[in-house]
């Protein structure tokens, strides 16, 4: 009975994002019809921030309307998927539920992301910086999630390098959880206005070691793309270390268009 309950505990018998019974024991307990309803983001979307967009005319840059009217302090920002359904799901089980397993999948949606991203320098290899945590909510969740998605993408990667007959997608990359560090903690982000969040965050951040950013392309790695105001004030504060260039790759994005896009249909829909 103990063996039974263990067996359970460490791998359990029901899908933890739809409740069906998982077909195979496997660390991460999501079935694979959770795992297959996950899309990659196909409709356009703004070149710099992500944000889905109105197609422009062939040969025409996509810009949202807040890209055109201000410029972000990072070159471009993409991400795998929505954050909704089964995808909002993984992220909730790694970052709230503690399934650390949920990370290796992740990772490999980031590496897939951080494809499509062009870089203006081959001559060092980019620098791959988990956005931190601060050191005492780091403590009490035992990880932070987004190294820990940084570090599963690596792997993924370098696993994909060594397939036969396969050409790498990505450069060489190298891992840096170091270069930049929270300073303090913050409140959180939800209900804050664009400047309450910009003030929440400012000064919480500071490059630890200038010294190994300088110069240097950046991928800024987090779960979630939200408002872009986190993502955006790391990239200010190592620009003001020396960067050279700064890139935001995420599994998730929040599709504010996708989200107005449906509120109107819902809309249309009651007042037919």
């Amino acid at each position: 009975m103990a063996a039974e309950s263990l067996f359970a505990t460490l791998f359990p018998s029901d899908c933890r994002l739809c409740g069906a019974a998982l077909a195979e024991v496997s660390r991460l307990p999501v079935c694979s019809a959770c795992v297959g309803s996950i899309r990659r983001i196909e409709a356009p979307t703004c070149d710099v921030c992500g944000e889905l967009v109105t197609t422009a005319a062939a040969g025409d840059e996509l810009r949202c309307g807040v890209c055109q009217r201000a410029r972000l302090p990072f070159a471009k920002a993409v991400a795998y998927g929505s954050y909704d359904g089964a995808l909002r799901g993984l992220v909730h089980l790694l970052k709230y539920d503690r399934v650390r397993p949920a990370s290796d999948l992740l990772g490999r949606m980031l590496a897939e992301t951080m494809a499509d991203l062009k870089f203006a320098s081959s001559e060092r290899a980019p620098l791959v910086i988990p956005v931190p945590l601060w050191v005492g909510r780091e403590r009490q969740r035992g990880f932070n999630q987004a190294a820990e998605i940084a570090r599963a993408a690596m792997r993924y990667w370098r696993l994909r390098g060594t397939v036969a007959g396969e050409t790498p997608a990505l450069p060489a990359m190298e891992l840096n959880t170091g270069a930049l560090r929270r300073t303090r903690e913050t409140q959180s982000q939800t209900g804050l206005t664009r400047h309450q969040r910009r003030a929440n965050l400012r000064g919480a951040f500071v490059a630890a070691r200038p010294e190994q950013v300088s110069g240097r392309e950046i991928i800024l790695v987090d779960d979630v793309y939200t408002t872009g105001t986190t993502v955006s004030e790391c990239a200010r504060v190592l620009r003001r270390a020396g960067a050279a260039e700064i890139y935001v790759a995420t599994a998730a994005r929040v599709l504010k268009g996708e989200v107005a896009a449906e509120e109107f249909e819902a809309a249309a829909k009651a007042q037919a």
